[in-house]
C-alpha cells in the first residue's frame, strides 16, 4: 500500500511562498497521475494541480499563474510550488492519485495565508 507523507506548509504574509513536498512509498509511483488537493473550513476538498506520468500539468483556474506542479519520479515526490499567495489559498493541502482507486488520505500540510 502506497502511503502519503506531505510537508512542506506553514503561515505566511500574502504575496509570499511556499514549497510543499510529497513523498510516496511504493515503487510504483510512477506510473499514477498525481495531484494536490486542497480543503478550507467548511468546504469540499478540491483538486487544484495534476500532473500526468512524463509531465504534463494541468492546475485550476483559481491557481493558474501563481501554482506550479512537478514530480521527481526517481525520489518519488511530487512537489508544489505556490507564489503569490492569497489569504483563499489557506487549507489544508494534501497530493493524491488523480483517478480512481485514490490512495488513503496523508495527514495533509497546513497552509495559512494572513498578515
Amino acid at each position: 500500500q502506497v502511503q502519503l507523507v506531505e510537508s512542506g506548509g506553514g503561515l505566511v504574509q500574502p504575496g509570499g511562498s511556499l514549497r510543499l513536498s510529497c513523498a510516496a512509498s511504493g515503487s510504483i509511483f510512477s506510473f499514477y497521475v498525481m495531484g494536490w488537493y486542497r480543503q478550507a473550513p467548511g468546504k469540499q476538498r478540491e483538486l487544484v494541480a495534476r500532473i500526468t506520468t512524463d509531465g504534463i500539468t494541468n492546475r485550476a483556474d483559481s491557481v493558474k499563474g501563481r501554482f506550479t506542479i512537478s514530480r521527481d519520479n526517481a525520489k518519488n515526490m511530487v512537489y508544489l510550488q505556490m507564489n503569490s499567495l492569497k489569504p483563499e489559498d489557506t487549507a489544508v493541502y494534501y497530493c493524491n492519485k488523480v483517478t480512481p482507486p485514490l490512495l488513503s488520505w496523508g495527514q495533509g500540510t497546513q497552509v495559512t495565508v494572513s498578515s
